[in-house]
């Protein structure tokens, strides 16, 4: 075996194999005692066939790709080990000849993260301020959440909710009809379509209305600009908001005496809110400045990684998981393999951000003790209700701890850098 090797770009290794004919001989024949038991050649009994019969039979090329299946990942094995090679993750290889026998494999090493100067950043957090308006609106958001609603016999306004069967199609294809269909006539509304609310604005009771919209050609999902829908509308009932009064029957129905105490615990709601909001916003910018001052080197197949954990995240949100994720893009007119590429650019920012703040961590000599994590599981164990006996075994194990460890790490040295970013540190 030849061995050579490459350094590239993105914290990659090209690793060139050329095989010794005695060796590839040696893969070839045992590919060619497991195929001996497999293929059935007239004459004679599984398993006696002679080779060069057999591979007369079968063709060298099929031999060849069924000694492939060891020769490849043991080769590359010995080659690692030859050349004190750590690899992360696995290799993209590519068979570049079979005479004399070579492959090439490109090695994911680990990332190499240069820190700029870090402990000269500056960022400000903004002042958090909530306003009277803000907590009118809120407690507007409540009384319509508890509204009641009433059927009329009037003419659907913005405000009412209307229940419906919808039928659609776009070039030539038919969706299923929808009944008792429930929607709110909101003037934000923009779905299913742009213009579709404003269209139910009149409707009474028992109307049917045909028509068709079109996204915009600079609609910002490409997939979708300029297409044309029909629709077929029918309107079985028309209700109104009744919105409840805001007096203090109302506050003690959400657990509040009064409606003073209400705002007030909506005022603390919102600034809770709005500090978090703040505070994130004060650790994104704090973490982008340190990125744009260092050296972040890493192999795509972590991006890729990442990628597949957004895509898992995103299928969380459909009760069918992956298949009904599926269902979705294909209703937009997109392929996984599409959505994949648009979350890549995602992907690589928070590959970069969590490089970067793992080697703020090094550097600031971070450490979680083992009381940490176990205090964390307890706090997540508490809010399981019935799943708490099951919880506490699974974070019993050592794989199930070690994320909440990293969670923790991230969190400590996340709040030491917005400490030094800000002027607090000491």
């Amino acid at each position: 075996m030849k061995i050579s090797t490459q350094p590239m770009e993105n914290s990659q290794i090209a690793l060139n194999v050329e095989m010794d004919a005695a060796e590839v001989e040696g893969y070839i024949e045992k590919a060619y005692h497991r195929l001996v038991k497999r293929v059935a050649v007239p004459g004679f009994r599984k398993g006696k066939t002679p080779r060069n019969i057999l591979e007369r039979q079968i063709g060298h090329e099929a031999l060849l790709r069924e000694a492939l299946d060891d020769l490849l990942p043991e080769s590359y094995k010995e080659a690692l080990e030859s050349q004190k090679i750590e690899a992360i993750d696995q290799p993209r290889i590519e068979l570049l000849q079979t005479e004399p026998l070579t492959f090439k494999a490109v090695v994911p090493l680990a990332p190499t993260i240069i820190l700029g100067d870090y402990k000269s950043i500056k960022v400000e957090s903004k002042p958090v301020e909530i306003k009277d308006e803000d907590v009118d609106v809120a407690i507007g958001q409540l009384r319509e959440q508890h509204a009641t609603l009433l059927p009329v016999d009037r003419p659907a306004q913005f405000g009412d909710v209307v229940t419906m069967e919808v039928e659609g199609a776009s070039e030539g294809r038919t969706f299923p009809i929808q009944k008792n269909l429930v929607y709110e006539v909101l003037k934000s509304a923009r779905l299913p379509l742009p213009g579709f609310i404003e269209q139910l604005d009149g409707m009474i009771k028992g109307e049917e209305k045909s028509f068709v919209l079109s996204y915009p050609s600079d609609y910002e999902i490409s997939e979708l600009a300029g297409k044309d829908y029909s629709f077929k509308v029918k309107v079985t009932e028309v209700k109104k908001k009744d919105l409840p009064e805001l007096d203090d029957e109302f506050a003690r129905g959400l657990d509040s005496e009064n409606v003073d105490t209400l705002r007030q615990r909506i005022l603390e709601g919102l600034k809770a809110r709005a500090e978090d909001r703040a505070r994130m916003e004060l650790e994104q910018k704090a973490l982008e400045e340190v990125v744009g001052l260092s050296q972040v080197d890493y192999p795509p197949i972590l991006v890729d990684r990442e990628i597949d954990r957004l895509v898992k995240e995103e299928a969380r949100h459909f009760t069918e998981g992956i298949e009904g994720l599926v269902k979705y893009l294909r209703s937009m007119d997109k392929t996984v393999e599409s959505y994949r590429e648009e979350l890549r650019p995602q992907a690589a920012q928070r590959v970069a951000w969590s490089l970067v703040l793992e080697k703020i961590g090094e550097e600031e000599e971070i450490k979680v003790e083992g009381a940490e994590v176990d205090e964390e599981i307890e706090k997540m164990v508490s809010n399981s209700g019935e799943q708490a006996e099951t919880m506490k075994k699974l974070f019993s194990l050592p794989e199930a701890r070690e994320p909440v460890a990293k969670l923790l790490l991230n969190r400590k040295t996340m709040k030491r850098l917005v400490e030094i970013a800000g002027g607090s540190a000491s």
